[in-house]
């Protein structure tokens, strides 16, 4: 990378940091990397990639990744183990808006029955990921009334490629977003680990909206599409992915959005570009 573009990418990240409200601080958490392809991850596990929130549990609170403390009913929580666990609060495929909708309300209300915790780490204890994982499953054994509302994701330990891809498949077909491959014997960490890797059928970026484009035909008087600046001060422009009441209340100038994509045109621009969040 060269050091103008560096510092064009460092500049982006400042920016961003600055647009983001004074607010609790963000967790240290693990980070995944992207497969490619050249990684070897037979002998790893793997697991559907929920599109849920991210919660942290430290004992007694649940809190989101960006350190905000999630006011689940306390019935929700009250059987869960008094130490730290790492999971998504998820109810179904194809459900982001209205999980975040339920997870970000201050005043929980019944709509908390739908959702489950579902948890793919229990960070600081001893051993590998499995092992980690089986002090939790120990303690739902004694605590049965836990898995009420909490659940542990199961680990499918990888063959071989075409058992990941097959999974892959499987969990795209049915409207998943991707799967999960991690090494079982790491310890924890925290940050964007090599031994963590999301694996999907298409790209993810992050992008700041700087224009919001006028609709035409039936979405005249609407939103038609985000013109919006990428990490490397590129633009591009999303028109689809968008409910009709994200047209109407599109994500304002200055937010920053998360799109997926598949590949790049020969100028490097993202192809097929897809809205999917708002980035919180």
């Amino acid at each position: 990378m060269s050091i103008s573009l560096a510092r064009k990418r460092v500049a982006w990240l400042l920016g961003l940091l600055l647009w983001q409200p004074a607010c609790a601080h963000a967790a240290d958490i693990f980070l995944l990397k992207t497969y490619d392809g050249s990684q070897q991850v037979a002998g790893w596990v793997m697991s559907e990639k929920l599109d849920g929130v991210r919660g942290l549990w430290d004992g007694k609170q649940l809190r989101s990744r960006g350190g905000h403390v999630v006011h689940a009913p306390p019935w929700f929580t009250e059987n869960f183990p008094p130490f730290a666990l790492d999971g998504e609060l998820w109810t179904k495929r194809e459900d982001f808006a209205n999980i975040v909708s339920i997870v970000r309300t201050k005043t929980p209300d019944a709509r908390w029955r739908q959702v489950g915790y579902y948890v793919f780490e229990a960070p600081h204890q001893r051993g590998g990921l499995l092992e980690r994982l089986a002090v939790l499953q120990d303690y739902l054994t004694q605590n049965p009334t836990a898995t009420e509302h909490l659940q542990i994701i199961p680990q499918i330990k990888v063959d071989n490629d075409v058992h990941l891809k097959r999974l892959l498949a499987e969990v795209s077909a049915g409207g998943g977003e991707g799967v999960v491959v991690r090494n079982p014997n790491s310890p924890y960490q925290t940050g964007r680990l090599s031994s963590a890797l999301k694996v999907k059928n298409y790209l993810d970026a992050d992008c700041v909206v700087r224009k919001i484009l006028p609709g035409k035909g039936k979405y005249r008087g609407k939103m038609g599409a985000l013109q919006c600046e990428m990490a490397d001060q590129s633009m591009v422009n999303i028109g689809s992915g968008f409910s009709d009441q994200q047209r109407a209340e599109p994500p304002p100038v200055g937010s920053v959005i998360t799109f997926k994509y598949y590949g790049l045109t020969a100028h490097g621009k993202p192809r097929f570009a897809v809205y999917l969040r708002r980035r919180r």
